[in-house]
């Protein structure tokens, strides 16, 4: 797909025509192996699945499983060599509807398809030097997305007893957590990422230790340029604004006002918004001292101490922990979903823009989004043990 997509920069093909016909023939063929495994799978299995330790019972949880999770799982398999060409057989083995599957499964074909191919598009003649690391990256972050779902869900499935584990130190059981309300799912989603970031941060720092972040930046820099292009110098010096105490202060201007007429623990809440934004200037400047790494080179001057970015952590930890208690006093959904949505692409800009005018390399970027994801994510979860401590003294008292 990624070499049609170099065709289609040379001229050679149409970019809308190849994904149309690509379209058409992985849909086909998904669509032949689904029906295969409907029509042959199960009979196959129940006279001969013994000998490859796959009775009836085996095939009987593996129906249960692609019944809740199988569905949402189609569209990442297409990223995973190798996964992408079973998904078909297993979920018409499995009896899942068609509709169910089609949905899914074209969805995440059309996409996997059109991704490749304008990835090919956007590289052309550094195809032949950056597509094999793209691809690999790719095939990393659908790994990573399958799995998070997977943690996900089982925090879904156990939140009350995480939740518990991580609140109610002095005791009490279940019975708290429930009556924490709306402030458990966002909680759980604060735990997770907590996990998700501590995991990836050590990561990164073996890869900084190891020095493997050279074939990363350099392609995710180029991708940058070729999909923005060099005339948009003053839209992107807009978005460098972002990182600056113009959209900060507002930002916490209104998370003290949802305390001080939502807050329930309100000298609390204003203590921990003080800590984490004071301690996280702290922690990233000791941080970049510790690591000492020569960014880029800009205006004939090398810039020091880059890792990780302070623009990028700095607006994850301001943007995460004020949007956290905000949501935390409004149980609308909406609300939910446009603050989530509105921080995540307002830190995705910041780091675009600080790529783009190469400020920062993108690996300094990405590890600004983990180290501060690590420090929001912790101070909400000490945020609300403080929380839950601070009642079991009331109620002993």
């Amino acid at each position: 797909m990624s070499y049609a997509g170099m065709l289609v920069f040379e001229k050679k093909l149409s970019w809308l025509l190849s994904i149309l016909t690509a379209s058409a023939g992985v849909t086909t063929g998904i669509t032949l192996s689904y029906w295969i495994g409907y029509w042959l799978g199960k009979p196959f299995i129940t006279k001969y699945g013994h000998r490859f330790h796959m009775g009836e019972e085996q095939m009987e949880r593996l129906t249960i499983w692609f019944e809740k999770y199988g569905d949402k799982l189609l569209f990442i398999a297409y990223f995973i060599p190798g996964v992408r060409h079973i998904t078909g057989y297993f979920c018409g083995v499995t009896r899942m509807p068609f509709r169910r599957y089609a949905i899914y499964a074209y969805s995440g074909a059309v996409f996997w398809v059109s991704l490749f191919i304008s990835i090919g598009k956007v590289l052309g003649p550094k195809w032949e030097a950056y597509h094999s690391t793209v691809n690999r990256y790719l095939i990393i972050f659908a790994i990573a997305s399958g799995l998070l779902f997977l943690l996900y869900n089982l925090l879904k499935k156990y939140k009350y007893r995480i939740i518990s584990f991580l609140l109610d130190l002095v005791g009490g059981g279940v019975r708290h957590v429930r009556s924490l309300g709306k402030a458990k799912y966002l909680v759980l989603v604060a735990f997770a990422a907590f996990v998700l970031s501590l995991s990836l941060m050590f990561g990164m720092i073996q890869d900084y230790v190891a020095q493997e972040f050279g074939k990363f930046d350099e392609v995710t820099y180029y991708l940058i340029l070729m999909i923005i292009g060099s005339g948009r110098h003053d839209l992107m010096a807009n978005f460098l604004q972002i990182g600056s105490i113009y959209l900060y202060a507002p930002v916490i201007a209104l998370t003290l006002i949802v305390i001080r007429f939502k807050g329930d623990n309100k000298l609390l809440e204003i203590v921990f918004v003080c800590w984490t934004i004071a301690g996280g200037v702290v922690l990233n400047e000791g941080l970049r001292m510790v690591f000492h790494r020569t960014g880029p080179v800009s205006s004939g001057i090398p810039i020091t101490n880059t890792f990780p970015s302070e623009d990028t952590f700095a607006a994850v930890t301001v943007l995460g922990f004020c949007v956290f208690l905000i949501l935390r006093h409004y149980s609308q959904e909406i609300v939910h979903v446009i603050l989530i949505a509105a921080a995540a692409l307002l830190c995705l800009l910041l780091g675009i823009s600080l790529i783009y005018f190469n400020l920062q390399y993108p690996s300094d970027v990405a590890a600004g989004y983990v180290f501060g994801g690590v420090w929001a994510s912790l101070n909400v979860l000490m945020l609300e043990v403080r929380r839950k401590l601070r009642r079991s003294r009331v109620s002993i008292a």
